[in-house]
């Protein structure tokens, strides 16, 4: 019950962790079994229908629902610790957030056992979406599994903007912020004007499928590519809204364990600025076969040119806070380390794509395939991988082991580069992608067999790290707060994992790099910027949970409205909009009992502050 109510920033982070390595996991069993059918050619390991639905699934999991939500478990653990904050700014809403992420996740995945998974691809281009070709509800389940999950997302872009424009501790100004929370609210700033997008896409396209509209039927005066517009103006951004908090990590990472404070601070944080920006200026260098003609082709070839420039800025000052370190490799640092050249091969496999000309050669081959992988894969996974090593401490009180670590590392790595390095050639030699079989003796099947062993090697790579958290759980908590003991930032100036109430005192801060400035000093804890005084908490609630479960009643319910049940009570409640009238009247009925019921939360008196433990 404590899981389900709680509305602690540091439990809903474990939450999302948990859930997010649940999808992450569906994903990569998809991946595998992807990999096992392109094996060989001419194999018939799954049907073509099945691959179509492996494709859409795979790239759906992984991207919203497997590494968004471990995006989200960093950003929860960490950035109220970083800007000296009890909580975020709207516990209830963050609670919120992820319980509508985590059963859209679950609506959709439910696909697979009600009828059929989506089959149209992961960006599912219409007309191949429409009814027309898509017969089973698969799509469905994508469009309203993503939007109630993408409502989370949304709200927790929300809740992190509020939360660092309004609960940074004294002295704290933006430009003294930790490279983590500046990209994390970013990140946000992009969210809040990315996912409306594709939640008007996904309101557009359900109509279509399920109350008959035309929004995108040609026959009807529709536009099938107004849906790539649509898709792609959230898609482009999405990315860097994956990315971004990855380069947080790694800025956090790199300068801890080259012992240096980050080398050019302030252009790290234009140069992420400037990639927010133009993120959203770039989405039609996906569409470059559909004919929009050379000014536009210029036009969005140009603008992704152009947002090398400060990915570039990144790199370099990576490098150059590594320069002349005191460099430490550890597990969380490997992977930063092996992060920098993998995301420069990515960018540069990206460059290559923005000539309009050469996209014509390489658009829907495996080299686009090999391009994205680099960046979410190679760029994203080892970024979340650093970012969990580094952090494991802070969050759970213990440590992971580095050696297992190190396997886990050089696993990952050799399977990563083994399984998409050699993707570039294939596109480049013509193989499609989306393709379930092809022909021998094209040049393809060596190749083929290559990528499909580097992707198990991965996934051994992904299980050495769930036995390193197993065999870790079972010793016991007792990391020091500055767990790797050259901790920068306010996070390591408190209890490993944190107190329910974070900071006994509100820090105050004195420059960037706050901890390591007073350790600097020679002082062993922040100087408190309050007295100590009775502390206000948030109550946990159940109507976060209950408000999700009312949504994912009345996705399905919507869902299987023009269904015939071959039961007269099964048709009643369905086809009538009952079914879906119930689950908007419980997620309705929570909003007014939240809105109505003032709850006025706790406080942790004085004397509990100085006892041993804290009495709710």
């Amino acid at each position: 019950m404590d899981w389900l109510t709680t509305v602690d920033h540091k439990k809903i982070a474990i939450l999302y962790l948990v859930a997010g390595g649940f999808f992450f996991g569906i994903g990569g069993i998809e991946a595998l079994l992807i990999r096992v059918q392109l094996a060989k050619p001419m194999n018939s390991f799954v049907t073509a229908q099945q691959f179509n639905e492996l494709i859409t699934m795979h790239g759906t999991t992984m991207i919203f629902l497997g590494v968004m939500p471990v995006i989200f478990a960093l950003m929860n653990a960490v950035i109220p610790l970083q800007i000296g904050a009890r909580d975020v700014a709207f516990p209830f809403l963050n609670a919120l957030g992820f319980w509508t992420f985590l059963f859209g996740g679950l609506l959709l995945n439910l696909s697979w056992i009600m009828g059929g998974a989506p089959d149209a691809g992961w960006t599912s281009y219409t007309p191949l979406s429409s009814t027309t070709y898509s017969l089973t509800h698969g799509v469905d389940f994508y469009t309203i599994g993503l939007q109630i999950a993408g409502l989370g997302t949304l709200i927790g872009g929300i809740n992190f903007l509020a939360t660092i424009i309004t609960m940074r501790t004294p002295g704290m100004s933006f430009m003294r912020m930790p490279m983590f929370t500046w990209t994390s609210f970013v990140t946000s700033a992009m969210i809040l004007f990315a996912f409306p997008a594709i939640t008007v896409g996904l309101v557009l396209l359900t109509f279509d499928r399920i109350l008959g509209a035309n929004f995108f039927n040609v026959e009807s005066g529709g536009n099938p590519v107004l849906w790539q517009h649509i898709f792609w103006i959230f898609g482009h951004p999405e990315v860097y809204i994956l990315i971004l908090p990855a380069f947080g990590v790694i800025s956090e990472v790199v300068s801890t364990f080259s012992r240096k404070r980050l080398f050019g601070y302030s252009s790290m944080v234009f140069a992420t600025i400037l990639i927010a920006f133009l993120g959203f200026m770039v989405w039609a260098h996906h569409m470059f076969t559909t004919g929009m003609g050379p000014v536009a082709n210029a036009l969005f070839s140009i603008a992704t040119m152009l947002i090398a420039v400060p990915t570039g800025i990144k790199i370099f000052n990576w490098l150059f806070t590594m320069w002349g370190g005191q460099i430490r490799f550890t597990t969380a640092n490997l992977f930063a380390s092996g992060f920098i050249p993998t995301f420069v091969m990515g960018g540069v496999t990206g460059v290559m794509l923005a000539s309009a000309p050469a996209d014509y050669q390489y658009h829907d081959t495996y080299f686009v395939v090999a391009h994205f992988h680099y960046v979410i894969v190679g760029g994203l996974v080892l970024g979340l991988f650093a970012g969990l090593h580094y952090w494991w401490p802070k969050m759970f009180g213990r440590m992971l082991d580095e050696r297992l670590g190190k396997w886990e590392f050089w696993f990952f790595i050799i399977g990563f580069h083994m399984t998409f390095f050699v993707q570039h050639f294939l596109g480049l030699i013509g193989m499609q992608r989306r393709v379930f079989t092809y022909l021998p003796n094209q040049g393809f099947d060596l190749m083929n067999l290559i990528s499909t062993i580097g992707a198990f090697l991965m996934g051994v790579g992904v299980i050495l790290f769930l036995v390193n958290i197993a065999i870790t759980a079972s010793k016991p908590k007792g990391v020091p707060g500055d767990a790797w003991e050259d901790g920068r930032t306010l996070e390591w100036s408190i209890a490993s994992p944190p107190e329910e109430y974070n900071f006994k005192q509100i820090p105050l801060v004195r420059g960037i790099d706050a901890f390591w400035k007073e350790k600097m000093a020679g002082n062993k804890e922040m100087t408190p910027a309050e007295p100590v005084g009775p502390i206000h908490m948030p109550s946990p609630t159940i109507l976060p949970f209950i408000m999700s479960v009312g949504l994912f009643i009345a996705g399905l319910g919507f869902m299987f409205t023009n269904d015939d049940f071959g039961n007269g009570l099964m048709n009643f409640l369905f086809n009538n909009y009952i079914v879906v009238g119930i689950g908007l009247a419980i997620t309705f009925l929570c909003m007014l009992l939240r809105s109505l019921y003032d709850d006025h939360g706790w406080h942790i008196e004085l004397d509990e502050l100085n006892g041993k433990g804290v009495k709710a």
